[in-house]
């Protein structure tokens, strides 16, 4: 009888365990039209408190069901997106530390390939080799992997690893670029940009590569694609002291609708406010 009981006990909990993975599951789905909501939102107050209560129930829900790819995924890119759009530039520290969670999840998920777990933390060598067997399957859990981490290390150029770090997202982000180069909008591209751009030439900067990558993602987004041109500006003009560049793409943003990229105009607000952001600091600059 004791043991007839532990098996219904058992068969109860088990049946339970897969009843709550089955209703998280579905609500991820759900969760797939709050994401095409949110990337048309044009209040970006509203879009804030939204990322941020997502987020904690995001994080929940990755709590109840840890195997879940697609959950992992929505919650490094939520967290990305609520650090890029709203905390980096008044508390880089903070955004910071929201960057890597965003990584962390975006790195559990990328371990579901076995390559990639067996040599993620081995030699750059065997983690550059790893990359290459993930494939346009994987390219949504490289990019916001990707873009994370370097988020991070963009605001922590002090720390050594940092640095340490940035060849490895190197290597993701051109993965992303040769499976597909237009995935979210160019995004890699823009990230290579940025790269090329901010690094001095005595520590293998190169503005010509620069300019390339960015002139480059004008022409997949046709530049619509506002936060373009912010890292355009950022990275390239004021780096190349090109006043007139500087002001000609900061005026592109003001001057473009948020409406001119259909269902991106959370975006192009973001890329609004960060062109204010600039206009402020351009005394520094030039």
């Amino acid at each position: 009888m004791q043991r007839i009981s532990l098996i219904v006990l058992s068969f109860f909990l088990f049946q339970s365990c897969s009843l709550n993975k089955f209703v998280i599951r579905q609500t991820a789905t759900l969760l797939d039209y709050g994401v095409v909501s949110l990337y048309a939102e044009t209040d970006l107050i509203l879009a804030e408190q939204a990322l941020a209560s997502n987020i904690k129930l995001l994080e929940g829900m990755v709590i109840g069901d840890p195997g879940n790819e697609h959950l992992l995924l929505l919650t490094a890119q939520a967290l990305s997106g609520y650090a890029m759009g709203f905390v980096e530039d008044a508390d880089p520290l903070r955004a910071g530390s929201l960057y890597l969670r965003a990584r962390d999840y975006g790195l559990r998920a990328l371990r579901m390939n076995s390559k990639f777990a067996e040599n993620e933390n081995k030699t750059f060598e065997q983690f550059s080799g790893a990359i290459t067997y993930l494939d346009i399957d994987d390219i949504e859990g490289l990019f916001w992997t990707a873009f994370a981490w370097a988020g991070w290390i963009n605001l922590s150029l002090d720390n050594p690893q940092a640095l340490m770090d940035l060849p490895k997202v190197q290597v993701m982000m051109q993965r992303v670029l040769d499976l597909d180069e237009t995935f979210f909008h160019g995004s890699a591209h823009l990230f290579f940009g940025s790269v090329w751009g901010m690094k001095p030439k005595m520590f293998g900067g190169d503005p010509q590569k620069a300019k390339e990558h960015f002139e480059q993602n004008l022409r997949i987004t046709q530049g619509k694609f506002l936060l373009t041109h912010i890292y355009y500006a950022k990275y390239f003009a004021t780096k190349t002291f090109d006043e007139e560049l500087f002001d000609k793409l900061i005026k592109h943003v003001n001057d473009t609708p948020a409406e001119s990229l259909p269902g991106y105009e959370f975006l192009n607000m973001i890329a609004k406010k960060k062109a204010n952001r600039l206009q402020e600091m351009r005394e520094e600059w030039f």
